[in-house]
């Protein structure tokens, strides 16, 4: 060798390092948010917990990661029964 540093190993892409992070990410929410849920049908949305004889649309994660509908709850303790099934 003359004294030269060999070349270091070129960085790697930011958008490659984001992608990482990001699935590290989605992996960690799928074990928080679990496979069901369960989102009060009133109108204009909002918090579940002000409208608990509300119904409840019931969804399912599927094996793409999708949420697809099962069902309705007719209010908030059917849709805890359902999630906690």
């Amino acid at each position: 060798m003359d004294g030269e540093a060999p070349d270091p190993t070129p960085p790697r892409n930011s958008l490659e390092r984001w992608a990482e992070r990001r699935e590290r990410r989605r992996a960690s929410d799928h074990w928080i948010t679990g496979h069901r849920r369960a989102l009060p049908l009133i109108p204009g949305g909002g918090a579940s917990h002000l409208a608990p004889d509300q119904p409840r649309l019931l969804l399912e994660r599927d094996e793409d990661g999708h949420w697809a509908p099962v069902g309705v709850a007719v209010d908030a303790s059917a849709a805890a029964e359902f999630l906690n099934n």
